[in-house]
């Protein structure tokens, strides 16, 4: 695979630094989230008005620029594990699965909340993502809770 890279797409505030290699993480994203807009500009814009809720956004990348994975993150602070960096999005393209990018992108996120002063870091996971949660307890998550989601239509 050669060398890897963690780099922000966007700045503290949430300003997009990286619009093209944004745009360029699109067709990775969706690999994740299908329901991701397909045309670049709407996702940028969706990825914004995101970022401007409070994400944050890095990508891996190879020697030639190109999105092996990202993970969207944010940071905040609730009432039973303080400080947390919560995991929104994880993903690797899935032509280079097991071959260290998730890993990297989790090694990232915990130093960035260690940085942040996180006590915890945590993520979802869908029941169907058997591959992705062997990584996830391999990287020490441990399940500790159900996750309820009720339609608001």
């Amino acid at each position: 695979m050669g060398t890897l890279r963690i780099e922000r797409l966007c700045d503290e505030h949430g300003r997009i630094t990286r619009p093209q290699m944004l745009a360029a993480a699109l067709a990775v994203h969706r690999q994740l989230r299908p329901m991701l807009p397909e045309d670049s500009a709407d996702y940028v814009a969706k990825i914004a008005r995101i970022l401007g809720y409070g994400a944050r956004l890095v990508a891996a990348l190879n020697e030639d620029d190109q999105v092996l994975g990202l993970a969207l993150y944010r940071v905040y602070e609730n009432t039973y594990e303080d400080l947390r960096l919560y995991i929104d999005d994880l993903v690797t393209d899935e032509r280079l699965r097991s071959q260290g990018v998730g890993s990297a992108l989790i090694d990232w996120c915990e130093a960035e909340a260690r940085a942040l002063g996180c006590r915890f870091l945590v993520l979802d996971s869908g029941t169907w993502r058997t591959a992705a949660h062997k990584l996830y307890l391999r990287k020490d998550f441990v399940i500790s809770s159900f996750h309820f989601t009720r339609a608001l239509d």
